[in-house]
This record gives structure tokens, sequence and C-alpha cells, in this order.
């Protein structure tokens, strides 16, 4: 990435329509697509200094004075614990962290230079040797030998890969490089070489990674030095990542391309630079999404604890990523396996089901009836009756043909009366028995001949009668002797 691009707003925005970046913060340096760095063509280019420019460029030399500045004398730890708009070497932890990704974005257009150089040479050696660095390593041993099975490639590539590239490069197509091209991929190799060693060896990632560790451990901790200085960079500090809401912290970094023409399938929506931590990229795909956003709220707990100055060794921060690692492992474990019973042994007799009073009550009250087992029979022989009307019949069975006898269950299994209930039914026993309660057909009304109906008391004049009776009648009896119209006494 070169000084005028990192200068022109224009340009910054054909990539990016809009990004999350808070009042105070840095926008980040943007790293670039491996398919779009794909799809460049830079087989015409003679030199490699017309793709990458980054190397000697202003913005690159004085980052790294600043490093070596800061390296050979650290600030105090009570300039550390500044609020970060007062803290010089926080803006340059966060312009060193821009510089490294720009960094990988030149060492990614510098292979590409490479592998469309060196494909007439060996057309087949991109597909074996996916890895950028070791491609350029396999190039550099290679070199533009007519025989490369005669080249010694100990140290440069696994031995498995060996053997596939010896093999192939006895059946390859290839022809050797004019010394022009040869030249040109052997000036870009060196500058790939020397971009590694600014980026890793010499002073940017190390550098990074130290202060960080100072500045914020326990956000460190969660995602890594790298993605803690990009969020720390665009949220303006710990402070800004303390005060937002946790649900807005994987957000951080979200950036909104320029998509025209191309399916929307494959864009990453609300996702940021959480999205390309460690954690998130380990996980299965389909629990990423859930995964970046428990990690942002992990977050944002690190960031309050590291701008309270607490725990200054990054346990707590431990803590919090074992217990999303636990959660990660929870979503991505398969589902317990069902339980496959075995079949019961045949002939076994009927399963032991417990007993019990309300179990024999629910029996009894669910029992068949008499009335129903008889028609559910059927005579031998014989057309069974139906009752019922129009389309709604009912076979009678046996019904008519036997007896019906009456279910007569245990006495213990009867149900209990109240005393109050016990004393109301023996009185109404003792009142039928005695047989001087009146029918509920009696009437008081009875039809003379001169009256027409006469209210009268029918228990008075049967008690009037049976009185007269015992008066008159109760010392002898009278039989009927003789013609009709005499009476006899004995």
């Amino acid at each position: 990435m070169s000084d005028a691009e990192g200068g022109e707003d224009g340009e910054d925005q054909e990539g990016a329509v809009g990004s999350l970046v808070l009042e105070g913060g840095m926008k980040p340096a943007e790293e670039l697509d491996a398919d779009e760095v794909q799809r460049m063509e830079l087989g015409k280019v003679d030199d490699v200094r017309k793709v990458a420019k980054l190397e000697g460029s202003k913005r690159m030399i004085d980052i790294l004075k600043e490093i070596e500045k800061y390296q050979a004398n650290p600030s105090t730890p009570e300039q550390m614990a500044l609020p970060t708009h007062s803290n010089p070497e926080y803006n340059l932890i966060v312009q060193a962290n821009n510089l490294s990704v720009d960094v990988d974005n030149e060492i990614m257009v510098v292979h590409k230079f490479i592998r469309d150089h060196y494909a007439p040479k060996f057309p087949e050696l991109e597909q074996l040797v996916a890895d950028p660095a070791m491609y350029i390593r396999s190039v550099r041993a290679l070199a533009n030998s007519e025989d490369p099975t005669k080249v010694n490639l100990q140290g440069v590539l696994p031995p498995a890969i060996i053997m596939s590239v010896l093999v192939t490069a006895t059946t390859t197509s290839g022809q050797p490089l004019v010394d022009s091209d040869w030249k040109a991929v052997e000036r870009a190799c060196d500058l790939a070489d020397r971009l590694e060693e600014a980026r890793k060896k010499v002073c940017i990632f190390m550098y990074v990674s130290s202060r960080m560790n100072i500045l914020a451990p326990n956000l460190s901790a969660i995602v890594g030095t790298t993605t803690a200085a990009k969020l720390l960079g665009v949220a303006g500090g710990l402070s800004g990542i303390a005060k937002m809401p946790a649900c807005n912290v994987h957000l951080l970094g979200a950036q909104k391309k320029i998509a025209a023409g191309f399916s929307s399938v494959t864009q990453r929506r609300h996702t940021g630079f959480v999205f390309q931590s460690d954690l998130v990229q380990q996980t299965p795909p389909e629990y990423r999404m859930k995964v970046q956003r428990t990690i942002g709220a992990k977050c944002a707990l690190a960031a309050r604890m590291d701008l309270e100055r607490q725990r200054r060794d990054g346990a707590y921060g431990d803590q919090l990523r074992e217990k999303i690692e636990k959660h990660i492992d929870r979503l991505a474990a398969p589902p317990p396996s069902k339980i496959v019973k075995a079949l019961p042994i045949p002939n076994d007799g009927p399963k032991k089901r417990r007993g019990g009073k309300r179990a024999r009550k629910a029996k009894e009250a669910y029992a068949q009836t008499e009335l129903r087992k008889l028609q559910n029979r059927m005579a031998f022989g014989e057309a069974e009756e139906e009752v019922g009307a129009f389309d709604q019949t009912k076979g009678l069975g046996m019904i008519g043909t036997g007896k019906v006898r009456a279910g007569v269950g245990e006495a213990k299994s009867h149900a209990k009366l109240s005393k109050a209930n016990k004393l109301r039914v023996a009185a109404l026993t003792k009142a039928a028995q005695s047989g001087t309660a009146t029918s509920g057909t009696a009437t008081s009304l009875t039809v003379t001949p001169v009256q027409g109906f006469e209210l009268t008391n029918r228990a008075a004049a049967a008690q009037r009668v049976k009185e007269a009776n015992e008066r008159w009648f109760s010392n002898g009896t009278f039989s009927f002797v003789g013609q009709k119209g005499t009476n006899t006494q004995k």
C-alpha cells in the first residue's frame, strides 16, 4: 500500500462505503481480499516496484524509527497509565499494527507477481506449493535451472512435497526464463524476504505484541495482540470499548463493501476485527456468528478491567478465554445419542405394575359391566338384535337371553361417608322401613258428591278408622254363614 493510497480518502472509499470507527479512533488498514489478488494480471508488469511501493516509503521509515526509539527508551508505567489520547506511544502502537497489515498486503501482491512471472518455467509449482512463503523459498532454490530434479530442496519444503515437485518436474512443459524475467523474479523474492523480515523479526510484530501485553493484557489474552490493537485503534482506546455496549464490540471495524455485480452469498455482514481473531476462525463455520458475539461481550469486560488497571498479569483475560472455549465446545458437541432399549424376553409374562388403593378404585370404576359383557357376546347361529334409528344402530348381542349380575365390589373399596352423611342415611332408611312415610304420589284432595273437591287429611282419617276398628272389633271375629243379606254372630 503506497503513501498516495494511504493519504487519499477517495481511494479508501472505493473499497468501503462505510466502516465503524468511533470518535477519537484511527481508521484501520484495509486487508486485501485473496480472491481479488488472484484476479490481478501481473504477468505484463516488468518490475515489482510498480505494484509494491511500501518499502522505502516515508511512512514506513518514520514508523520504524519511532519503534526503535521507544524500544531503546520504553515508556514508564505512569505514562502507560495515561489516557490513550494523551499517550503518544499508544498511537504508535496502532500505526505499527496498521503497517503490519499493509506489509501483509504487499507480500500477497509480491507473491502473485512471482507466480505470474515464474509460471512459464514451472506452471505446476503453484498448485503443489500453496503457502506463499514456502513458494517463494522454493522458487529461489529451483532458480532458472534446466533440470529441476538435480536441485536439493531439503530444508526448503517438507519431504512429501519434495517428492511431488521432483516427480512433476520430470514431466513439466515449462521452459527456462530469459535473463530479464529471471532478474525480475529475483528482485521480487528479495523484496518479499525484506518485508517479512521487517514485519516479524526486526520490530513491528514484536513491538506490537510486547506493548499490547502491557497496555491491555486481559484484552490481548482473549483475541491476541494484533486484534486487540485494531480494536483499540478504531474505538479510540480502552475507554471507548469500556463505555460502549457489549453487543457492539464485535462490530468494530465492520466495513460495507461495494459488491455491484457480485453474489451476496459470500459477503460477511456484521463482522469486524473480532471475527478475524483465532478463536473465531478455529470455530466451525456454522457457529462463528454466535461465537463472535460472545467474544465481543467478553472483550468489553476485559477492557473495563484493563481500564481500571487491575489484574495486570492477564489472569482475568485467561479465565474469560477458558469460558469462551468451553462455550465453543458445548456448541460443537454432538447431540446425546439415543439409548436403544433391548427387546423384552419372549413369554416373560405380564409386566408387573405397582398396585394400591387408588389403582384398585380406578379399575373398579372403569371395569366392564355384566351388561357390556353380554352385549359383546354373540349367540351361535342366531341373528343379533339391533336397536337404534336411521343409520346409527347398536347390536344387543346376548342381552335379554341371560341374567345380568350386578357387580358387587369389596366393602373396603367403597367410598367412605362422613359422620353427618351416615346419620342422614340411617334416618332415611328407618323412615322407609317404618311404613308411616307418606307416598310421594299421595294427595289431600278428595272428590265428594256434595262439595266436589274437598281438602282432607288422609293420615288422620286412616288413624280414626284404625282406632274405631280396635274399639269395636278387637274382641271377636266375624264370618259369613247362610244366604246373602243375613248375618250370624258366632
